[in-house]
């Protein structure tokens, strides 16, 4: 997405360092640190908060705190917290007020992907096993085939995990109907005051997460206004498949002129936002390139999707995966097959405008902690883009 002069300068002058030794009352002391600086070379490396999901504090100011101990200043901001802060209702699902999940949860969230178990575990019907550098793991099943994304399997009729009873569905709909109320009034001031506490600290929000094509008008109305009072570009939502939806959204994105962007798992490919595009010019990518490779790189490699929808793609999401018949793991950084490196410099070359958010999904190792590894995140990313990096190993 080619932002203009004036977007990007936000992202740019919100990463600028502080002056050292500035007295500064905050939520981090007496004494304010550094403000952080992940612009690149041109390229705004940002992270998405799902990132910090482990952490102990899940509220604006631990989540800002953890930010800028990453070392990011720009990024894709969760909607629990950012409810949270603004005194929501609890929505009883979890993460905070009307938290909708994580980006990537209950599908290959975290750990080392679907595909890693032990060598004398039982494998799921329609799998089979594989390795990856030595390491046995197991080849997921196609998606719609027995074991495999979209297919119900055998035992799974009745009311099996995640299905309620009808008195939680009473009350989920009572909680539901005072988030809607709260939404449906809220001032925007408490969001108008959160991105000043963040802005101030040295971070932008490019864009926020909470966006339902389910809901009502009203609750559109609010969504866009939290995502100007933030200071968004554009607002994050799964990727529909109805096409009804993809142009409402779409043209209320239009209307309110801050871009829909919509996020892809297992079916991203070149043709996955081809409706999307053509519904709307309010439509755009938030493409995961991590689970582009490793839905096997449909129609093209993460290079080429980028130089065909580079003007379409709001921001884009990084992991570090391997390809379907290597199992489709949840790596460490430049420990699996997405080409992170490579797309990177694609950005720089082509001087794009496009944040690329980190996103944590791997194993966090034992003694370390998720604003550690998205700090090692970070780092990988400056050499990659041939900047100092603040360790000593290699890309």
């Amino acid at each position: 997405m080619a932002y203009t002069r004036r977007e990007f300068g936000k992202l740019a002058v919100a990463a600028l360092p502080a002056v050292a030794g500035v007295r500064a009352e905050s939520i981090f002391g007496a004494f304010a640190p550094a403000k952080p600086n992940s612009l690149i070379d041109g390229v705004q490396i940002g992270t998405i908060t799902y990132s910090y999901r482990s952490m102990p504090d899940q509220s604006a100011e631990a989540t800002l705190k953890y930010i800028v101990d990453s070392g990011i200043s720009a990024i894709e901001l969760m909607g629990g917290p950012v409810e949270s802060f603004a005194g929501a209702p609890p929505s009883g699902r979890g993460g905070g007020a009307g938290a909708p999940g994580g980006p990537g949860g209950g599908r290959d969230a975290g750990g080392r992907g679907r595909g890693e178990r032990g060598a004398d575990a039982p494998i799921p019907e329609g799998t089979r096993k594989g390795s990856w550098n030595g390491q046995e793991c197991v080849i997921p099943a196609p998606p719609g085939a027995a074991g495999g994304p979209g297919s119900e399997g055998p035992g799974r009729g009745g009311r099996g995990r995640g299905e309620t009873s009808p008195e939680q569905q009473a009350a989920q709909q009572e909680q539901a109907a005072k988030l809607k109320a709260w939404r449906t009034s809220v001032s925007m001031d408490a969001f108008k005051k959160l991105r000043k506490m963040y802005n101030d600290a040295g971070v932008t929000i490019y864009a926020w997460k909470q966006l339902n094509p389910n809901m009502s008008d009203e609750e559109f109305e609010y969504i866009f206004n939290v995502a100007e009072a933030l200071g968004c570009t554009h607002t994050t939502l799964e990727l529909p498949t109805n096409e009804a939806q993809l142009k409402r959204v779409g043209d209320f994105a239009m209307k309110r002129k801050i871009y829909a962007a919509y996020h892809t798992h297992a079916q991203g490919s070149m043709t996955a936002f081809d409706r999307a595009f053509a519904l709307s010019k309010g439509n755009m990518a938030n493409i995961d390139f991590g689970h582009y490779v490793a839905a096997g790189n449909v129609g093209g490699t993460p290079m080429q999707f980028l130089e065909k929808f580079h003007d379409r793609i709001a921001s884009f999401h990084l992991k570090d995966r391997t390809k379907p018949e290597h199992c489709a793991l949840n790596l460490p950084w430049g420990t699996g097959e997405t080409p992170i490196k490579e797309i990177l410099q694609l950005v720089k070359k082509n001087k794009w405008r496009t944040p690329a958010s980190v996103e944590l999904e791997y194993d966090i190792p034992e003694g370390s902690d998720a604003v550690k590894e998205v700090g090692k995140c970070l780092d990988y990313c400056r050499r990659a883009l041939g900047a100092a990096s603040t360790t000593s190993s290699g890309v």
